[in-house]
C-alpha cells in the first residue's frame, strides 16, 4: 500500500450564512479544493461527506446536485464534533485500500444558536440539572476544575487560552471573528460555567471546509510540490473505564488516538511543529495539551504561561484562532483543522505561517464517544 496524499484543500470564510442551504455550502468548499488541486468533477471517484445536524438528509449527494452528478460512490458520515475527521478517514482508507486514486472529503454544517448537549429524549428521570449538566460548557468546565484541583491550574490561565487564540485569528481572515481580547476583557465577560466565561466557549458558526486525497502514484503524476502526505490517520471511541458517569472523561480518547497516531507516523511528540487541537473551551486546550503528550501531566497552565503553545513558541497550537475565534461548525471543523496545517506545511500561511514546518498534526473530539487526530507531513 503506497501512501495518501492531500493535492487540494480549502475552506470558505466562517460565518453565519442564513441565505444559503447546506449543500450550497459545502459545494462551495467543493469547488474550491478541487480548483486547489487542478482537477474537476470528472477526476473524482469517490465523495466522504461529513455533516452531522443533517445526517439522514444525503448531505453528499445534494452536494453533488451543486457541482455534478457522475455517479460516483458517496458516503455521509456522523460522528458528533469528529464528524469531518471520520470523512477524511474514510476517504484515506479508500485510496489506503487501493480502491480509489482521487476523492474528495467534504465537511459542512449550519448551526444554530445556544448550548449544546443537555436535555435528551427518553424516559424516567432525566439528570440534567439533578446530577450536573450534559450540556458542553457543563462539561467542559467540569473537566477543568478536575484539572484545577488535580495540578494547581488557576482560572487565568484557562483565560489566557483565550487570549492567545482571539490574537492568532486577527492574522487568519478565514476566522468568524479577528478581533484582540485582552486578559482583563475574558475573566470579566459573561460567565458560562466556570471557568469558562463567554469569551472562552466555542462560536457556533456555519461552515464548510473540503480536500481532495489522491494515491502515490497520483501525486507523483501531478507534482508534489504543495503535496501533503498523510502520515497517520487515527479514529477512536473511550475505553471502559470505572467512573463516575455524571462527569464524562473527555482526556481517554484523545490519549488513545495520540499514542496510535505517533506509532503509525513513527514520529513524537517532539516532532510535531504545531498542533491545531479541539479547543471547544479554553479549559479543553489546557487539558490536550497533555492528553497529546506536548507536555508532561501538570505542566499545561506553564505551557500557557511561558508561551510555549503561542506563534513563534515552542509548538504552536491553534494558529488559525481555534474553535474559540474561528468557529465550530461541528460537521467542517475537523477537515478546516487539516486545511490549516496544510496551508502552514505549503508556507501559504501568510502573517501566522508558523517558520520551516514540517510536520502538523489536527485533532478533534467529539464527546459521546469520538477522536480523530491525523499527522500530515510536507512532501517536498
Amino acid at each position: 500500500m503506497g501512501d495518501v496524499y492531500v493535492i487540494g484543500v480549502d475552506m470558505i470564510k466562517f460565518g453565519r450564512f442564513p441565505e444559503k442551504t447546506v449543500p450550497q455550502l459545502g459545494a462551495t468548499a467543493a469547488l474550491m479544493a478541487m480548483d486547489d488541486a487542478g482537477l474537476t468533477i470528472h477526476d473524482l471517484q469517490g465523495l466522504y461527506c461529513g455533516n452531522l445536524f443533517q445526517a439522514s438528509g444525503m448531505v453528499g449527494q445534494k452536494i453533488l446536485r451543486e457541482i455534478g452528478q457522475t455517479g460516483i460512490a458517496v458516503v455521509n458520515c456522523a460522528n458528533a464534533c469528529a464528524t469531518g475527521a471520520t470523512a477524511f478517514r474514510e476517504a484515506w482508507m479508500s485510496i489506503k485500500a487501493e480502491v480509489f486514486d482521487v476523492v474528495l472529503a467534504v465537511g459542512v454544517e449550519q448551526m444554530g444558536k445556544g448550548l449544546l448537549g443537555g436535555r435528551s429524549g427518553g424516559s424516567g428521570v432525566l439528570k440534567e440539572g439533578l446530577l450536573g449538566s450534559g450540556t458542553m460548557p457543563a462539561v467542559f468546565a467540569e473537566a477543568g476544575m478536575e484539572h484545577a484541583r488535580n495540578h494547581g491550574t488557576t482560572f487565568e490561565q484557562f483565560a489566557k487560552v483565550s487570549v492567545k487564540n482571539h490574537h492568532h485569528s486577527t492574522m487568519n481572515p478565514k476566522a468568524m471573528y479577528q478581533i484582540e481580547t485582552p486578559l482583563e476583557t475574558v475573566m470579566n465577560a459573561e460567565m458560562i460555567s466556570y471557568p469558562n466565561t463567554k469569551l472562552m466557549c466555542s462560536v457556533n458558526v456555519d461552515g464548510a471546509a473540503a480536500a481532495v486525497l489522491v494515491s502515490e502514484r497520483k501525486a507523483r503524476e501531478m507534482g508534489l510540490s504543495r503535496a501533503v502526505k498523510v502520515r497517520a490517520s487515527v479514529l477512536t471511541s473511550d475505553p471502559f473505564s470505572v467512573r463516575d458517569l455524571v462527569m464524562p472523561d473527555v482526556n481517554a480518547v484523545t490519549r488513545c488516538a495520540a499514542d496510535q497516531a505517533y506509532h503509525m507516523a513513527g514520529v513524537g511528540p517532539d516532532d510535531i511543529d504545531l498542533v491545531e487541537l479541539h479547543d471547544c473551551f479554553a479549559t479543553a486546550e489546557i487539558l490536550h495539551y497533555e492528553n497529546l503528550g506536548l507536555c508532561k501531566d501538570g505542566e499545561a497552565g506553564r505551557m500557557i504561561d511561558d508561551g510555549e503553545v503561542a506563534l513563534g513558541g515552542r509548538i504552536p497550537v491553534n494558529v488559525s484562532g481555534g474553535l474559540l475565534s474561528k468557529g465550530h461548525p461541528l460537521g467542517a471543523t475537523g477537515i478546516a483543522n487539516i486545511y490549516e496545517v496544510c496551508t502552514h506545511l505549503r508556507g501559504e500561511a501568510d502573517q501566522r505561517q508558523v517558520p520551516d514546518a514540517r510536520l502538523g498534526l489536527t485533532h478533534v473530539i467529539g464527546l459521546g464517544s469520538a477522536c480523530g487526530i491525523h499527522i500530515l507531513e510536507r512532501a517536498a
